[in-house]
This record gives C-alpha cells, structure tokens and sequence, in this order.
C-alpha cells in the first residue's frame, strides 16, 4: 500500500449541500430561506441583544456600583505559610513562586498576619500588613518593602 492509494471508507466522506442550486438539489430557488422577511434577505439579520423591538434586557436592568480603575489588587501570602523555608533565607518574590504560594505574574505581593513564624527570615514583598511586619521582627526577621 502506498500513500496515493488511500482513500476514505466507503459512505464515510460525503459532499457539502450546496443550497440555491436548482429545484432538483433539494435546496433550490430559496435555499431554505422560506419567502419574504428580514431573515430571507442578503445581509438581513438580528444583532444580538434584539428583542424585536421590547426594551432590551441590558437597558432594563438598573445600573449599579462603581469599579475604581485605579484599585491595585494584591497577590497575598498569609505569614504561617513562611514557615517552610528554612532560617536566615531571603524570602524573595521569585522564591515565593517557585514554591507556588504566588500563582499570578506580574501582580504585586503582600504578606498578611495569620498565622505564627518561628524563624528569622528576611521577606522581600510589595507590601506588609502591620502585624505581619510586627511578627516577622518579633521572630529577629526583616521585612523589606521592595
């Protein structure tokens, strides 16, 4: 057998319908269309969100809240997940995404208070809260805002 010898299983591959050919094919003269009307017509059609007319459903639903632009959103790591690095390690973004405790790129890093560390470590993030940073030098840490 070689490659120009193949071919599809009989019945298998079957031709394309090709509407508005002829009353014989079946799909002739209005080629499924039906007569007259906005859907039978060449460029005719419904943009979405046409409700024939009837206010549309993005215009009766009330308007609500506010979206600040300028809102910054944190990736955050809870201090008790800290504790898995051993002593005296510089706990660096990097770091805290290649033990995937930060999942996203390129979003800033903060480090909140739940949970206890029982080590010294120097944290480098984006931001710290006050009792994150408050525990972290309890335990003889640093916590360096980058």
């Amino acid at each position: 057998m070689r490659l120009n010898d193949l071919r599809p299983a009989e019945g298998s591959h079957q031709r394309k319908t090709r509407r508005g050919r002829g009353l014989g094919s079946g799909l002739g003269k209005t080629a499924g269309r039906g007569h007259k009307g906005q859907k039978a017509r060449a460029g005719g059609r419904i943009r979405p969100g046409f409700e024939g007319g009837q206010m549309p459903l993005q215009r009766r639903l009330p308007k609500r809240g506010f979206k600040n632009p300028f809102r910054v959103e944190y990736e955050v790591v809870n201090l008790g997940d800290l504790n898995q690095f051993a002593p005296d390690t510089v706990v660096t973004v990097d770091l805290l995404k290649e033990h995937r405790l930060v999942r996203r790129n390129n979003v800033p890093v903060k480090i909140l208070g739940d949970g206890d560390l029982d080590r010294a470590l120097t944290v480098q993030a984006n931001a710290f809260s006050k009792s994150a940073k408050d525990k972290i030098e309890a335990a003889s840490g640093r916590a360096e805002v980058v």
